[in-house]
């Protein structure tokens, strides 16, 4: 299978390296052979993108192209691409939904403009990097289902999350909310009838080992294959 994962790479930037050695662990645990690219937002035209099978949004934003970013996003949504957002890439994820499924035109990230008549996505008032908290998960959700669990504990790097004016009603679109912190703040969210769209604010990869690729990774790149 071919993997796109949009982002800025850099080698310097720990959870970009993480999502290169937790692609490699769940496609050994597969037995799949899976080609992955990373694609600078700039680069992420659709024509090139039809070529892959599953798209990444990686950490790491702003973007160098938020247009691009978000085109690329409504095509693997409307064309039922297995997509996988984390950190920074689900915010992205949060946005596109906003505007080209909610109507939201002027829906828009803080990193980008904070003075935005709709920012969507905020920044958090207490930073979470580099803490790892508890997540409860809807039962019946293709997340709890891929974890094989309803409590996991995850790790961040983020300093923005889904604004909480916003979060049930973007919920109530589709979007669903299916993973909340001990404060029944906003973590994961997915597209149910999707085959696979998933949003998180941690970084899944951040704890993907060779002897335990990430539950969640794997699903995805199963999803991407079936």
């Amino acid at each position: 299978m071919k993997l796109a994962v949009i982002g800025e790479y850099n080698s310097d930037f720990e959870p970009h390296v993480q999502t290169d050695t937790a692609i490699a662990h769940a496609a050994s645990a597969l037995c799949l052979d899976v080609q992955f690219e990373w694609i600078s937002s700039v680069e992420a035209h659709i024509a090139t993108l039809k070529h892959f099978d599953a798209l990444w949004l990686a950490p790491g934003s702003p973007y160098r192209d938020l247009s691009r970013t978000l085109d690329a996003i409504r095509f693997a949504r409307e064309h039922d691409i297995a997509t996988l957002g984390t950190c920074g890439g689900y915010q992205h994820m949060v946005i596109e939904f906003a505007r080209n499924v909610m109507g939201l035109r002027d829906a828009q990230h803080a990193e980008y403009d904070p003075y935005a008549s709709c920012v969507i996505v905020s920044r958090l008032p207490c930073s979470l990097a580099g803490r790892e908290l508890e997540i409860s998960l809807s039962p019946g959700s293709r997340t709890a289902a891929a974890y094989g669990t309803h409590a996991i504990t995850e790790r961040y790097y983020c300093n923005f999350g889904v604004h909480p004016d916003h979060v049930y009603q973007i919920s109530d679109a589709g979007f669903t909310v299916v993973g909340t912190d001990a404060d029944g703040e906003c973590r994961v969210m997915e597209i149910a009838e999707h085959r696979f769209f998933v949003g998180t604010l941690f970084v899944p990869q951040a704890k993907s080992r060779p002897d335990h690729p990430h539950p969640l990774i794997t699903a995805f790149l199963l999803a991407a294959v079936r």
